[in-house]
């Protein structure tokens, strides 16, 4: 088999990162005026989600004392929807992973599945919210805003998703799905947040923007009447700080994937894949014929969804799945083609011995390769050497080495990428 040699590149993309957290998050709850609404010794409620947000333990530690501070009683819940197999148990287990639990946060940390009514919408839509968040004093959403991976709109990820499908848990997000299918995603968010927003229930939120090297870029405190303008305004500045992939691909290799990398497993517009199986459907992404994925992230918990977008992965990766946990996520989110599973044989060698005939080129020495991590961190990967053209000509790339394909004695590869957040840190 004929691999070219590979040039290890490093994307120098704007650092963003706020250098202090808990003093950003003090500063913008300070003059949120969240408190004045309720009296001394009231029950907050905290929603926070499941993604691998950066320093979300310390954003959400800063969230408590903030509360505690103004005389309050918080507590933290997840805001989640089917995540963590949709049981009580399983969502706290990833809040933990992410380093959020009673003893870390210093207050109670409530996980159950039980939910509240909160009506219909105009569209027909009955909207749900936690128990134990709608039998508290008022509740606070702490989430991130980003691009989401199966829609585009104005409104994607952030605040008012969790509005919808966070707090709404297991009973709602199968709903809501299922609405989805008819009035699209984004339709479906604005109708069930902004029925949330009418119950009176909700103080406001903490909105999370991260840069290109996954660091945390903004924080602002959204109120209640500004939720969904902020959020839209919110989503098209970091997509403007969005990392890509520098060139079109033949085959691009993924050391992992993962929940905790993307709610997709990977995400969809770096990749330039859809849930639903359709190649290359992001237009100004560049384009990747085949995708080879070849392990997932122990913080995925052996929930594999993502594996239906790629062409080929490890048999390491097969044996590694939860189906369960998959199979809960994919029929909740109506995405069921997402876990389908692709070809897998026993090595990498053979996994892109098998792969490279089916790019449509005759001279397999032309194939051009890619190499990432994962999705979540593109400040460092690696590309074929015969796009050293588009490479230095673009201002935002350095090659930093040229390196052979390097095998182990089982015919696997050895990445040369540290994992998500050491490169981060390193940077």
């Amino acid at each position: 088999m004929q691999l070219p040699r590979l040039l290890l590149i490093r994307q120098n993309f704007p650092d963003r990162r706020i250098a202090d957290i808990p003093a950003a998050v003090r500063k913008e709850l300070a003059g949120s005026g969240f408190a004045d609404k309720l009296q001394p010794g009231s029950r907050v409620a905290i929603g926070v989600g499941s993604r691998g947000i950066s320093k979300i333990d310390v954003i959400a530690r800063g969230v408590v004392d903030y509360w505690k501070e103004r005389g309050m009683r918080p507590f933290l819940f997840p805001a989640m929807g089917s995540h963590g197999a949709a049981t009580a148990e399983g969502q706290a287990a990833v809040l933990a992973h992410y380093g959020i639990t009673e003893a870390t946060m210093g207050c109670p940390l409530v996980s159950q599945l039980e939910v509240v009514s909160l009506g219909h919408t105009p569209e027909g839509i009955e909207a749900f919210m936690d128990r134990a968040a709608y039998e508290s004093d008022g509740v606070m959403l702490v989430g991130r805003v980003k691009w989401h991976t199966d829609f585009e709109g104005k409104m994607e990820s952030g605040l008012f998703k969790m509005l919808a499908i966070g707090i709404g848990k297991f009973a709602g997000a199968q709903r809501y799905h299922a609405y989805a299918r008819r009035i699209g995603l984004e339709g479906m968010v604005r109708s069930v947040g902004r029925q949330a927003l009418k119950s009176g229930k909700i103080l406001g939120g903490l909105a999370i923007l991260e840069d290109a090297w996954h660091n945390t870029a903004k924080l602002e405190a959204v109120p209640v009447d500004a939720m969904e303008r902020r959020e839209e305004e919110n989503l098209a500045l970091v997509k403007s700080w969005m990392a890509r992939l520098p060139a079109n691909l033949d085959i691009l290799i993924m050391d992992e994937i993962g929940k905790n990398i993307s709610g997709a497993g990977f995400d969809t517009k770096i990749v330039n894949r859809c849930v639903n199986g359709e190649y290359n459907p992001w237009p100004g992404v560049p384009r990747c014929e085949r995708v080879f994925i070849r392990d997932m992230n122990a913080l995925s918990y052996g929930n594999a969804v993502g594996i239906g977008m790629a062409d080929v992965m490890h048999d390491r990766l097969l044996a590694r799945i939860d189906w369960e946990a998959t199979r809960v996520n994919v029929l909740t989110s109506t995405t069921p083609a997402n876990a389908r599973v692709p070809l897998h044989f026993p090595t990498d060698r053979e996994c892109l011995e098998r792969m490279a005939p089916t790019v449509g080129k005759l001279d397999l020495g032309e194939v051009t390769y890619g190499w990432i991590r994962n999705t979540l961190e593109l400040g460092r990967l690696a590309v074929s050497e015969q796009l050293r053209g588009e490479i230095e000509h673009n201002p935002l790339l350095e090659i930093e080495d040229v390196v052979d394909f390097e095998f182990d004695g089982k015919g696997d590869l050895v990445s040369p990428f540290a994992p998500v957040g050491e490169a981060a840190a390193a940077h």
